[in-house]
């Protein structure tokens, strides 16, 4: 109150009275926090006393109005005078003493009031004197600032009142406040509930007030897009919420989840109402100081403007980088972790349960299912209140049952989405490669069902019955690197074996009875000899790298020696024509063994007849000694195997290159080219007529009794030249490295474990014989040729699955309270109570302790009426209580395998009611035909008692492209589209 007179001023009482009132309330008054306190200049306080204390309401000694000249720099700020003294310069009265004093007398005209807070400072109550002093400006127009003084009391929600005000800000504009210190950096006023004091704010700093932008964005953290289509950016208006997300790199998985949760009505007509600003929890110590709110809200507000094709969440994704470690970086991640992770984030960032209250759990104990459920409802909600539990939570029945003592346990418990199991086969289906013992046949690829739980065993029993030959001569290897990754034993577990793995099944020979003491499996690698020798290893031997496919051997002990295994191998490489090797529908397409034509695998061990070429005609003669021949032709690898213990018992002792075992009759034509008649290379110990001349000559050459001196030292020299082999045999470890000295006793092989060998071939041999192409084919089994069948399952046999008593397993036991120890209990989960959107998951992706595999079957999904009345526990539902009968309006779509894949969604738009297809920034018209795929991963419903009806029109789902902006809906072709996509009309993105 301002008064210019005494006379304007209330009738005051009797100066006693006056006196002994306000004596009262200043000896009275406590300090509190938050309560107002006035400044009184010194000397008028004084004059007052003396007045009062007189007598005399005549006395010269009056005071007159309350003036506070003396306290201020000036008199047009009115700016307090710095360093004033309490009791010196001035006096502090409570406001009630305050405001009697002033309606007594009054205060000069034009003086404002002194009002000061008590503050709570750390160490102790203080009224605040001298308040804080900062600058307030707009983001738009920061030169613009005005002066204004805030207690440290004050809430910032005061600043940004004042601000609205002094500015003239639209009523329900959405702001935020930054707060710059003196260095130029800015910090936001996250929180506007706080007082200045803990916002740290003090004199001399600048408060800066911004307003989201019309397409949702912020001013300070627009990105500045220097480019041509800004301005048509700008212009765009389409359909709120169609709108697409930039992939970041992999983050097909966050922008799967984000669709469906952006087109779920009420979630998103509470940020788009900015509900969260009133309810954002900042000191919840599960939660994320409201930052996941506004960061979600943020993407939710763009993409809900209608002014953008598509929108980057890339400050959203690093927020859910700061607080979940998991998901930070650019790896594929799961859409059902990604949004368990936001959904309880924002229901912590929201939740109106400041201090959570310890509530002990009570086991139901015989009590009726109605009263137990109630209170489990009213527990969850005094300690967990958020938009979130409004929307998406629900009550389930849980029954445990201990196998001991019969114990029974319920309780309830809340949800926010049901994960629901798919029914799985008992069969599993395999594609492997079997390797004959035919010489002339190439690898043929079956597809065999199998135990999931089988065995090795049961692989080779399946493999027998399409192949006649008996399990018993089969075994079974993972090939990786042309290499033997693992060889199976027939009682090892199929689930050790994925389906990514390349799986050959060999046949083997069966050895005589008077052999089988002495059987070796012998492993045979294939390997290349480098042209130079590795003289930085240390050693002076030859480097080398290994190629094709390894093969598995059954032969006898006593033909391990490299003089029996060169022939035997040697014996095996003659073929009569490479064009017989295999059937001519062998498909080349898939060198690598796999119907869909995946990564490459290595080539198949299969060596065919090749003439060397006329360019080659004298690096041939050259790498190939006098009087001998290239053989005509050299059968597969495979073929090595097929008949090597049928051939070891024949092998004889010739050297590990001897001259006759390394030869072969024929020769190439060098002017054309052009293949001379096949001709058998020669047997082991067997050789050619001009051969024959040869040796003779050598063995007069060497003989002891020659007379011809000049002729000797050359004659020596033929005597000591060798042929060249085309391979040599070296005893390898697993890994196909040579080890030294692992033979025994003059064995090729090491036998204290799994024996291996190399086939070293030299390169020019390995050029003018191995036929890489024909190497690498195949044959597919007719088994190949049946498409499997896609499996289709209903979506109620799923629930039912979920509310099936199951086994508890042994890493997760319950603690019996009768029997005081942990038991294997029967659990039985039973629907109680549905939210208003029901997340259902479908657990695709199985995970156990030997096998990983994701399921392809097709659940039917209703698109609406999807019933529960069926499902629910609780029978008969009471008046006013929702139905149980829901719509769908979003599905999030995985498609690829285990350790890959790509995300999409389908969803509804809650304004036109037309369904969309959401692949990253690109955005297709959908029909509802579309939607149920083998790709459903998670489906969103809504019960139908909340759904509104669309509030536009169904847009037209076939424009005419002639009439179109260019940067409206357009039609298009699909060819590049994921499956399911609609191929009607696209909306492109940046």
């Amino acid at each position: 109150m301002t008064a210019s007179s005494r006379s304007a001023a209330a009738e005051p009482p009797g100066l006693e009275t006056q006196r002994r009132e306000v004596e009262s309330l200043l000896r009275d008054c406590e300090l509190r926090a938050g309560d107002s306190w006035y400044v009184v200049e010194r000397r008028w306080y004084e004059q007052w006393k003396e007045f009062v204390e007189t007598g005399d309401q005549n006395s010269s000694s009056f005071p007159g109005q309350i003036d506070n000249t003396e306290l201020f720099e000036d008199l047009d700020s009115y700016h307090l005078k710095e360093r004033l003294v309490e009791n010196e310069d001035f006096v502090l009265v409570p406001a009630e003493a305050w405001h009697k004093l002033l309606a007594w007398y009054g205060m000069v005209d034009g003086q404002p009031a002194l009002e000061r807070k008590v503050v709570d400072l750390p160490s102790t109550l203080k009224v605040e004197v001298y308040p804080v002093e900062i600058f307030l400006c707009l983001h738009s127009n920061m030169d613009n600032a005005i002066t204004a003084q805030f207690s440290r009391a004050d809430r910032i929600h005061s600043i940004q009142r004042v601000m609205c005000r002094a500015f003239s800000v639209p009523q329900g504009s959405e702001c935020r406040l930054w707060m710059k210190s003196s260095d130029s950096s800015c910090e936001r006023l996250r929180n506007v509930h706080v007082s200045v004091l803990d916002a740290c704010l003090s004199t001399g700093m600048t408060v800066i007030m911004e307003m989201r932008n019309a397409d949702g964005t912020w001013p300070s953290s627009r990105p500045q897009i220097m480019r041509n289509s800004v301005e048509e950016q700008d212009s765009y208006r389409g359909q709120p919420g169609v709108c697409g997300l930039t992939n970041l790199g992999n983050t097909c998985f966050m922008n799967s989840a984000l669709q469906c949760l952006s087109n779920t009505p009420p979630l998103t007509e509470y940020f788009l109402r900015s509900s969260y600003l009133e309810e954002l929890n900042f000191t919840n110590p599960l939660g994320m100081k409201g930052e996941i709110a506004e960061a979600y809200a943020d993407v939710i507000k763009q993409m809900w403007s209608g002014r953008h094709y598509s929108v980057v969440p890339r400050i959203f994704k690093t927020k859910v980088g700061h607080f979940a470690s998991q998901f930070l970086g650019y790896q594929q991640h799961d859409s059902q972790e990604l949004l368990s992770f936001l959904l309880d984030g924002l229901h912590e960032d929201l939740n109106r349960v400041k201090n959570k209250e310890y509530i002990e759990l009570r086991d139901a104990d015989g009590r009726p299912d109605q009263e137990v459920a109630e209170e489990a409802w009213r527990n969850h909600r005094r300690r967990n209140d958020s938009v979130i539990v409004d929307t998406f939570h629900g009550l389930f029945k849980s029954t445990l049952v201990c196998p001991e003592c019969r114990k029974v346990s319920v309780t309830f418990d809340p949800f926010c989405y049901l994960s629901v199991p798919l029914p799985v086969s008992k069969d599993r289906v395999m594609e492997v490669f079997f390797v004959s013992l035919d010489p002339n046949a190439k690898p043929v690829q079956h597809r065999v069902v199998v135990p999931k739980a089988g065995k090795v065993s049961d692989l080779c029993a399946a493999l027998s019955e399409m192949t006649s030959i008996p399990a018993s001569q089969m075994v079974v290897a993972d090939v990786f690197n042309h290499r033997f990754y693992k060889i199976y034993n027939a009682d090892e577990s199929l689930s050790c074996i994925l389906d990514r793995d390349d799986i050959f099944v060999y046949e083997l020979s069966v050895l005589g009875e008077e052999e089988q003491e002495e059987e070796v499996l012998l492993a045979l690698y294939l390997r290349e000899r480098s042209h130079y020798r590795d003289y930085g290893s240390g050693s002076n031997s030859y480097g080398t790298s290994l190629f094709g496919h390894p093969l598995l051997l059954n032969l006898p002990r006593r033909s391990c020696t490299r003089e029996a295994l060169y022939t035997l191998f040697l014996q095996r490489l003659e073929q009569e024509d490479g064009e017989r090797a295999g059937p001519s529908h062998t498909d080349d397409s898939h060198g690598d063994g796999r119907p869909d034509g995946g990564a490459a695998a290595e080539p198949r061990p299969n060596l065919n007849h090749t003439q060397p070429s006329p360019e080659r005609g004298e690096e041939a003669a050259s790498s190939t000694s006098e009087g001998e021949a290239e053989p005509s032709s050299l059968c597969g690898a495979n073929a090595v195997a097929n008949a090597a213990a049928n051939a070891a018992h024949s092998a004889n002792s010739t050297n590990a290159c001897g001259s006759a075992s390394a030869s072969a009759s024929g020769s190439a034509n060098a002017d054309h080219g052009a293949p001379s008649p096949p001709e058998r290379p020669p047997r082991p110990g067997e050789a050619t007529e001009e051969e024959e001349e040869e040796q003779k000559e050598e063995a007069a050459a060497c003989s002891p009794g020659s007379l011809e001196g000049a002729e000797q030292p050359a004659k020596r020299k033929t005597c000591r030249k060798k042929r060249k082999c085309l391979f040599t045999i070296q005893a390898v470890n697993s890994n196909g490295t040579t080890e030294r000295g692992m033979g025994e006793g003059g064995s090729a092989v090491s036998f204290s474990s799994q024996p291996y060998v190399a086939i070293d071939w030299d390169p020019d041999m390995k050029k003018r014989f191995y036929n890489e192409n024909e190497a690498e084919k195949y044959v597919k089994h007719g088994s190949m040729e049946v498409p499997q069948q896609q499996t289709t399952v209903q979506l109620q046999e799923c629930i039912e699955l979920f509310t099936t008593v199951e086994t508890l397993e042994e890493e997760n036991p319950w603690y019996c309270p009768v029997c005081k120890k942990h038991q294997l209990a029967t659990k039985k989960l039973d629907l109680w109570s549905l939210p208003e959107v029901l997340i259902i998951h479908l657990k695709r992706f199985s995970y156990t302790k030997f096998s990983r595999e994701k399921l392809d079957s097709i659940v039917d999904f209703p698109l609406r009426d999807l019933d529960f009345s069926g499902c629910l526990l609780r029978k008969n539902l009471t008046n006013g209580e929702p139905p149980s009968r829901y719509d769908l309006i979003a599905v999030s779509n995985h498609y690829g395998g285990l350790r890959d894949g790509h995300y999409t969604s389908y969803a509804r738009n809650k304004d036109n009611g037309q369904w969309y297809y959401f692949d990253d920034s690109k955005v297709t018209y959908a029909r509802e035909e579309q939607i149920v795929t083998n790709a459903a991963y998670l489906l969103f419903y809504h019960r139908q008692d909340k759904i509104r009806k669309p509030t536009l029109p169904a847009p037209s789902a076939s424009p005419a492209p002639s009439a179109q902006p260019a940067n409206d809906i357009t039609s298009c072709s699909n060819d590049d589209a994921e499956p399911g996509a609609a191929s009607c009309v696209t909306m492109e993105t940046d």
